[in-house]
């Protein structure tokens, strides 16, 4: 009796069984065995903040058990993928290697070194769309270049037609005895979590790491929030977000299934339609930053305007906290990293961060202009700081919205355009509960004057502009 060819699925950002291209097509063609490699040694991969580490343990436990319930093994390593890989192939006797196409710059090369090699030992590797609306390359402009600016790329995504979502892969029969164990890590053995103190009793209240958590939050949203979203997605006094950004960026969810489910909505319940449609559009947000990474892999280091190459920040990326020229920056800066800096909806933002991996996306843009243009500290440093404490940190869009905020990037907010939290408070936490529930009184002194520092932001702007 013949053994079944053997297949490998090497999961990275989409750790679900609904949805996923590759693992559907590795189903196809044989037995199959998952991998996932925990790769931050390859050249230009970012390692992962403290947050995210914390929700990737979790979301491999829930991996792990979905794929049981379908008779896929999940295999852990750790280390550079073109080493990792190669090895377990050979070790499992594969003849195939599927997986979901990634689009950040080092993945990209890492992706092509493995597809590589795989190749060379005579067998075959099979990259799938499986993380995106459409593939970055394909929204172009008319004369075929990519979009700069979002309402054109919006409209252009319009015209595109939308791959159907796929169902869940039925269970494979049992795998015969492997010749050659090569089980790989314990995900204990990882550390992800944290160790003494545990910072991260707040995450575990707030989210429920998997699949199934996140199609449950996926059916609250479309029961109570799609309709309403336009209005209360502003509102982080309310549940009136999606609070999906976990589920998407851990490939819980794909954005084909988010897109799917509110388009249902809206043809089942027409007077919810406004809203939904506002939700499917940050979907297409989405795309559009993973579009500009993928144009401009320096997204994360390097302005999108080269304008701002001479724009004088008060703390420049390149001066480390010890060395800031002037001590009340780094003191500054300490306030508005833990949320004391005196102005209430900034340290309720920051406070909810810390607290649960997570800020509702008006307070982002607050408490970003607030850091970049009242403090006049560089944008990369509060996109650090978010990269490490997001249970969301996207490579494409933590990035790009950072720019957006600090004015350099693509269809950005113009850089007079300064957010004052007193007023945003008022007008978008009306009642102070948001205020109240995360950084309640007293108050601690303002770091700054909102006025002075906002006019000393325009000069620093005027002085660019005239370079």
């Amino acid at each position: 009796m013949s053994q079944q060819p053997t297949t490998l699925m090497w999961f990275r950002d989409d750790l679900r069984l609904a949805d996923n291209p590759a693992l559907e097509s590795a189903m196809a063609s044989g037995q199959v065995t998952a991998l996932f490699i925990l790769d931050e040694e390859s050249t230009g991969i970012r390692q992962l903040g403290g947050a995210a580490r914390w929700w990737l343990h979790h979301g491999l436990e829930a991996l792990s058990r979905d794929l049981d319930s379908i008779g896929v093994p999940l295999q852990l390593h750790r280390g550079p993928a073109a080493i990792i890989l190669p090895g377990v192939m050979k070790a499992e006797g594969a003849s195939e290697v599927h997986w979901n196409r990634r689009y950040g710059g080092p993945e990209r090369t890492v992706d092509t070194t493995v597809k590589e090699l795989v190749q060379a030992a005579g067998a075959t590797a099979h990259s799938h769309s499986g993380s995106l609306l459409h593939e970055p390359w394909v929204p172009q402009t008319q004369d075929g270049r990519p979009f700069k600016v979002f309402t054109p790329f919006y409209n252009a995504v319009q015209r595109l037609q939308l791959r159907p979502a796929l169902g869940e892969p039925s269970a494979q029969l049992p795998p015969p005895p492997p010749a050659k164990q090569h089980a790989g890590d314990n995900l204990a053995q990882w550390r992800l979590l944290p160790s003494k103190p545990d910072w991260s009793r707040g995450l575990a209240q707030a989210w429920t790491p998997g699949e199934r958590g996140a199609h449950e939050r996926l059916q609250r949203v479309l029961e109570e929030v799609a309709g309403d979203y336009g209005e209360g997605r502003n509102r982080p006094d309310l549940d009136g977000t999606s609070r999906l950004s976990p589920a998407l960026r851990w490939g819980h969810l794909s954005p084909v299934q988010v897109w799917e489910s509110l388009s249902a909505t809206i043809s089942a319940h027409p007077e919810q339609a406004e809203g939904a449609r506002a939700m499917m559009r940050q979907l297409v947000w989405r795309d559009f930053c993973w579009n500009l990474l993928y144009h401009h892999p320096a997204l994360p280091t390097r302005n999108l305007r080269p304008e701002f190459d001479v724009f004088d920040w008060a703390w420049p990326v390149q001066a480390p906290d010890h060395d800031a020229s002037e001590e009340h920056l780094v003191q500054e800066l300490a306030a508005w990293r833990g949320g004391e800096t005196g102005f209430g909806m900034v340290d309720a933002g920051m406070q909810q961060l810390w607290q649960t991996g997570w800020m509702h996306n008006r307070v982002r843009m607050v408490t970003a202009s607030f850091l970049v243009k009242n403090l006049g500290i560089h944008w990369r440093i509060g996109e650090e700081w978010f990269w490490d404490t997001l249970v969301d940190a996207d490579a494409a869009s933590n990035p790009a919205n950072w720019q957006w905020v600090a004015g350099c990037g693509a269809d950005a907010s113009p850089f007079f355009r300064v957010f004052n939290p007193e007023l945003q408070a008022k007008k978008f936490d009306p009642r102070g509960s948001y205020v109240s529930r995360f950084a309640p009184m007293p108050s601690p002194e303002p770091v700054v004057d909102l006025k002075i520092s906002r006019a000393a932001a325009l000069e620093s702007y005027a002085r660019m502009k005239q370079h």
